[in-house]
Parts: C-alpha cells; structure tokens; sequence
C-alpha cells in the first residue's frame, strides 16, 4: 500500500451499514481506489483505519499467544492427546467481518493500524502489540460497572440520605426507561405489553385472607370494596407501593394469588377474578432478562446501549428477589421508587408492572397496576337493596361449609316524574360537603361476583434445596515452629 495511505472506499465497498450510511452521509465524491467508481461518496482508508481502530478498541481484545496455566497443565499431561489453538480469531479476518469489506481492503486497513501501533523495541524481543498481523482478537463482553455502581449508590442515597426528593434517582431512572417501547427481547416479544379486553390476558385474580367471620361477610357481599385495593388510608406499604398509596396486587392463577398473600393455617380466604375493562400498558420486567439490542460497533453509543441490556437484566433480579418481613421497609424503598417513576411516566404512560411470582416461580405471572389504574367498578345494585351472606349450612352431621350471598332487591316501580326546581335565582342552594374520599379515576377493574372463591388453608407445603450439614472432629495440636504462621506448616493428618 502507498505510504501516504491516501486511498479512497467508496461506501458501497463497505457492506456495514452504520459505517455505509456514514461514509454516504459525510463522504466526498471522489474515485475509489477498489471499485474504480468516480461518482460515489468515499473516505480515506486512515479514516476508515480509525473507525476500526475505535471499534475494536470498544468491542474486541487481542487474546494471549500462549496458554494461560490451566491449558499449559494440559499440555504437561503426557497422558491427554490436548492441541492447543489460540484463542479468537486472525485479526485479518476479524477486520474483515466487523467491517463488511473485501480481505484486500482489510489488509491495507490492518497495514496502516500495525504501522500505528508498532515498537521496534516490542519487536526484537518477540512482544507482539496491538494489531500486529499475527495477532487474534475475541469479542469483549458487555460491561454495566457504570449503571451497576449507580445503582448502588442510589440505593444508599435512598436508604440513608434522600427518600423523597432525589434528583439523581430521577436522572438515573429517566436514562434506564428511556426507549421502553422500543425495546424487545431476543425472541422478538416486546418489553411494554397490552393487557385487556380481547387480548391474552383479560384478568387477574386477587386473594385476601380473613381471621373474622364478619369480615369476611363482608368481603363476600361487596368484594368490589372488600376484595379489591383498600382505600388509602389503609393501604400498607408493599413491593411497588409506599404506606398510604393504594394499587391492584393480582396475579395471572388462582394459587399464586393466594401463595403471595401467605395465608396461615387455619384462616380463611377469598380469591376473587377481577376483569380489565380497558386495555391497561404494562411493563413485562420478565422481558428486561433478555433485552434485545440492535446496533453497531461503530456507533460510539452502542457500547453504552448494551451495557444498558446487561443491566436490565440486574434489573429483572432485583425487582423479584425475595425480601426478608423485617428487611421490607428498606428493601422495598428502590422498587417503589420504579413504580412511582413508571407510574407518572410522561407519554406514553404505563398503567403497571408484569413480574415473576416469589413464592410461585414459574410461568405465571404478578401484576401490580398503578393508582390511577387500580380502580374498581362499583357493583350494580338497584337502590335500598339488603345483602346478606352466610358460611355454613345446618345439617345431621352439624355444620358445613357452604357459602351464599343473598341479594335482596325492592320489588320493581313506576319511574316518578321528575319535579320542576322551584327555586329562584336568589334561592340559597344545598350545596354538597367535602367528600375526602371521592374517587374521580375511571374504573379499570370488574370483580367478577360469579368467579369468587373460599379456601380453607389446612396446610402449607414448601420447594426446597436440601444440603447436608457435615460435622468433623480434630484433635487440638500445639504448634512447635514458633515464629512460622499455619499457613506455613505442614497440614495435620485427619
């Protein structure tokens, strides 16, 4: 190759398609020295050298030209037919596939990096440097130490300094959710999917658990208030939400809705299936495990982008993982900073969060949907109707259980006519009081009343991994070596 390494590509003879559309973008038309053709846009071969060289030095590493330890013991071992092949692949190539380009290219381009990079000195003691024509390089994996240590940070922050007006979680959480709806998975399933009426999952099942047979009278009357989120003023703080802020726990099966809620033996529960009425957006933090990012090493941003996928995937773990009762208040603090986030999201906006079951791992899912989306329909009753219930029926062999509503209705009347306001316009008018707790959100959810189920908890079984605790007993010895540490002394026999 000249020395002036002043040879044009045009982009057409570069086949990846961020360095193509680059060179077609910010090239000059000139003749390219491989083609021949004179009226494209094209680019030196040191600036094509240099986006290369940037690329490798992101994406790729130069692997050692001798076994390491481990392959060198195999090596010893007279008794193992072992060959050993450096590891990656010639450089040349390496080159040639990242770029897309011809191997007469990639070799002028690899001529200009081993002329950079070369020491003489390096040389004449056999020390290879970066892109001698000898070399293998291997791609690197991706890294997420940035996003990992600001995490953590955040967390102390959120544990000990700032809880409620933390700038530097906002920023943090606004650069992690930044592109959600364009995000999929490596099977192609978006990370924000639909949940609701003709879709896959049109419901979710909530259970509560009852010690009072009042109570849960109650609850099997009017399941829309009983069953459903509590108001406010009851709601206590859980994995997605602070003390005082009520959202709909549901999962997507009837036994992993009452596993979450840890009924003790001998209580009681209600499992009730609540309807979405909308299509409500969620976020599927199960889909975050295996984010799919699409770029190229070209791009400066691309390391970034998949330092980012690699941290969602700390991200899923930390969302699910299980938490100890008395380590919830600090616990629960980073997650309930996600759903606040997510919750008031600008457009456009999610209505909750998909995630895996703690007690019930497996295919099934949780759901915990926002505030302004928890909402639940009130049950359709004419007015003055009387509800009663019962939980046993009489009979030879004493009380069973069997569980009625009955809804007693007023028999049915001619609508009354509507009465002419005789007020004047100077009349003082009853105007209604405060009502603290009006609810104005529109209703996302319908209990279904034909759905409802009790349970009796006779008992409680767990998934466990069993390991055996080993005992030994050694008898106590009197070091002799004075001035040596153990370490240093031979091992006693056992």
């Amino acid at each position: 190759m000249s020395q002036e390494n002043d040879f044009k590509i045009c982009h057409n003879c570069v086949r990846e398609s961020f360095l193509s559309n680059l060179i077609e973008t910010d090239g000059n038309v000139a003749t390219c020295h491989y083609c021949g053709d004179y009226e494209e846009p094209c680019i030196d071969a040191e600036e094509l050298a240099n986006h290369v060289e940037g690329a490798f030095e992101r994406h790729y590493y130069r692997t050692s030209d001798q076994p390491d330890m481990y392959e060198s013991m195999l090596l010893r071992d007279k008794e193992l037919s072992y060959d050993w092949d450096r590891h990656g692949e010639p450089v040349l190539y390496a080159i040639a596939e990242a770029a897309s380009i011809s191997e007469e290219i990639a070799k002028d381009i690899l001529d200009i990096l081993e002329e950079r990079h070369g020491d003489f000195e390096a040389a004449q003691i056999g020390e290879e440097c970066e892109f001698d024509s000898e070399s293998y390089y291997e791609w690197k994996s991706a890294r997420d130490h940035e996003f990992a240590f600001e995490w953590r940070r955040i967390e102390r922050s959120l544990k000990s300094q700032s809880r409620f007006f933390n700038q530097g979680a906002e920023a943090f959480l606004a650069r992690l959710f930044a592109d959600l709806d364009g995000h999929i998975t490596r099977d192609g399933q978006p990370v924000v999917v639909v949940a609701g009426p003709d879709t896959d999952r049109k419901s979710f099942f909530r259970a509560r658990v009852f010690h009072k047979s009042g109570e849960l009278d109650e609850a099997m009357m009017r399941p829309d208030l009983h069953l459903g989120p509590p108001p406010g003023r009851f709601a206590r703080a859980g994995r997605m939400n602070a003390n005082g802020i009520s959202m709909f726990y549901g999962a997507s099966d009837k036994g992993v809705a009452l596993a979450e809620v840890r009924p003790p033996v001998g209580s009681r529960a209600l499992i009730g299936e609540f309807q979405l009425t909308r299509l409500v957006r969620l976020l599927d933090v199960s889909a975050l495990h295996s984010v799919y990012i699409e770029g190229s090493i070209f791009n400066p941003n691309y390391l970034d982008q998949l330092g980012l996928a690699k941290f969602m995937t700390r991200l899923s773990d930390r969302i699910t993982m299980p938490v100890m009762p008395d380590d919830e208040p600090t616990e629960y603090l980073i997650t309930q900073m996600i759903a606040d986030y997510l919750a008031r999201r600008p457009a456009p906006a999610l209505d909750g969060i998909l995630f895996s079951s703690v007690q019930c791992p497996g295919e099934h899912r949780n759901v915990v949907l926002f505030h302004h989306a928890s909402r639940v329909e009130a049950l359709e009753m004419p007015n003055e109707t009387e509800l009663s219930a019962h939980q046993y029926s009489s009979t030879e062999d004493g009380d069973e259980p069997d569980y009625w509503v009955w809804e007693t209705v007023p028999p049915a009347t001619e609508p009354k006519e509507e009465k002419v306001s005789q007020f004047g316009p100077f009349d003082i008018l009853d105007v209604p009081s405060f009502n603290p707790d009006a609810d104005d959100r529109d209703a996302t959810l319908q209990v279904l009343t034909s759905s409802i189920s009790a349970h009796h908890i006779k008992g409680v079984t767990f998934a466990t991994d069993d390991f055996e605790v080993h005992r030994h007993r050694i008898e106590k010895r009197q070091w002799k070596f004075a001035g040596k540490s153990p370490a240093d002394l031979p091992e006693p026999d056992f």
